[in-house]
């Protein structure tokens, strides 16, 4: 059985307190992984072709190819691709493909499908298992320290009168109770370093600090990330899919834990 340090909304440890079983089961790092790589499509945004792209041309379709004719391609020694007309002299014209893959500023052979359906189905005891894993993961030492690179203090629950406290109190509790940890809390955003800048991801951020509430409480807070218990996801408990994330609890956060990961 893990237990768990109880503080006060002054920062004081009021008492130790038995996390479920949720809290204590062996971690499975590969079916946490394989159900993060499922869900991950979920917040993915379609993306394919546009309709009739590579299509604007005016191109004449298949050629003629006969002896004799206007706008005839026999003798020319060309393929019999769609073209369209570049520039004419007279009877004789230059025709430059177009349309079909293969040509400049044609339609791509086989191009993504926004309709594609990315749906993953989940086995429900995988499901369980990953988030159990994913629990465990945030109060297990080593799990943290192999994320974090350091020695990192996490699972710890508060009272829910903490949720009254305003922003300038609530983190400076925290300080006191997290110490060194704290620098970790935090959401930091940084511009990446490389030429990732122009590829569409100029910013890298850190997870920061998860604090789970249950659902009849409310909290906002700028800097961490808040979860109800019925919006938690696999993705908020592990951001890429390996266990351990700095988290905190309140005490009806844990009640509410037990009752419904089971």
């Amino acid at each position: 059985m893990v237990t768990a340090k109880l503080f006060d909304k002054s920062g004081k440890e009021k008492d130790k307190i038995s996390l479920p079983k949720n809290f204590s089961v062996r971690i499975r790092g590969d079916i946490l992984a394989k159900v993060y790589e499922a869900t991950k499509r979920i917040y993915t945004q379609n993306y394919g072709s546009k309709i009739g792209a590579g299509a604007g041309y005016s191109a004449s379709g298949i050629l003629k190819h006969k002896r004799h004719d206007w706008k005839s391609t026999y003798g020319k020694g060309i393929s019999r691709i769609p073209r369209k007309i570049l520039s004419r002299h007279g009877s004789s014209f230059n025709w430059v493909g177009a349309t079909v893959s293969g040509t400049r500023g044609g339609r791509r052979a086989h191009p993504p499908k926004s309709e594609k359906n990315v749906f993953r189905k989940i086995n429900k005891k995988e499901l369980l298992i990953a988030f159990n894993s994913a629990f465990s993961g945030t109060v297990d030492s080593k799990s943290l320290e192999r994320k974090y690179g350091k020695k990192i203090i996490s699972g710890i629950v508060f009272e829910d009168k903490i949720l009254e406290l305003k922003t300038k109190e609530f983190f400076s509790i925290l300080k006191k109770v997290l110490g060194e940890s704290f620098e970790k809390v935090l959401k930091k955003k940084n511009i990446r370093a490389g030429i990732g800048k122009m590829r569409g991801r100029k910013y890298k951020s850190n997870a920061g600090l998860l604090f789970i509430i249950s659902n009849s409480e409310k909290m906002k807070r700028v800097g961490i990330d808040v979860r109800k218990v019925d919006e938690l996801s696999i993705r908020d408990l592990s951001p890429n899919g390996e266990p351990g994330r700095i988290t905190c609890y309140t005490k009806n956060a844990i009640k509410e834990i037990e009752g419904r990961f089971k």
